[in-house]
């Protein structure tokens, strides 16, 4: 089993090793998830050879901690970051694409600086600065793609004039999926957020709700992804 010391103990993570991979992703669970439940999610990224990691948030799976208290954003952000950073130890060369459920969509945009409350979810930017990553944990060209799935409003602030933090590059590819009947996270929020960085490429699935991956809906979500994260590794290969 793998392990390292996190900001609030010890924490789990789990590779599904792929020989000759042509990428490498990074997956970061919601709240109640951890990577048990994704071993199917892992053999839809084989089937386009792309190796899958993925990190049991604080309380959750195998990490220690309360899973009533995960971390602040900012605790969050140092643990996934600390899981890229034995990823690109363990596989340097290979394109990084960074996956987030919920709380680790929220995570993942944290650690690009960009997990900004929406405006009417926030009435003290003092509040804000003191309690959200406004910088990148990442170093620029770290990340090949971005996979966001069922995105709190809370964290979709970002791209508003005069907004706290940092920009989302608008030379990252990112991939949004979302159910249309998602009441964790209603869609609409991600749509608004959608309209402000055009670039990105927003899925929406009908009659389904927060978790996709879980749902009905899972297995052409899933494929979805993995077509997507296909694509933008191609063409990574071509542009090189």
């Amino acid at each position: 089993m793998l392990f390292f010391d996190g900001s609030r103990g010890r924490l789990h993570y789990r590779r599904w090793p792929v020989d000759g991979h042509a990428a490498v992703a990074v997956l970061l669970p919601g709240i109640g998830q951890h990577t048990g439940h994704y071993h199917r999610f892992a053999r839809i990224l084989r089937s386009v050879d792309i190796e899958l990691w993925g990190l049991d948030t604080a309380g959750h799976g195998l990490s220690e901690g309360d899973p009533e208290h995960p971390g602040t954003l900012a605790e969050l952000v140092a643990d996934a970051t600390t899981l890229v950073d034995l990823v690109r130890a363990e596989l340097p060369e290979s394109p990084l694409l960074l996956m987030g459920h919920s709380l680790g969509a929220v995570t993942a945009l944290g650690m690009l600086g960009a997990a900004i409350p929406d405006a009417s979810t926030a009435t003290d930017l003092n509040a804000v600065e003191a309690n959200f990553p406004l910088v990148p944990s990442l170093a620029p060209g770290t990340l090949t793609g971005l996979v966001l799935s069922g995105v709190p409003r809370r964290a979709l602030g970002s791209g508003t004039p005069g907004a706290p933090g940092t920009p989302l590059p608008s030379d990252l590819p990112v991939l949004a999926v979302h159910g249309v009947e998602d009441r964790r996270a209603p869609v609409d929020a991600m749509r608004v957020w959608t309209e402000r960085h055009e670039w990105v490429d927003l899925r929406e699935y009908a009659d389904a709700g927060h978790d996709l991956l879980h749902e009905p809906v899972h297995a052409r979500v899933g494929a979805d992804i993995a077509d997507w994260m296909q694509g933008v590794v191609v063409g990574l290969a071509r542009h090189a």
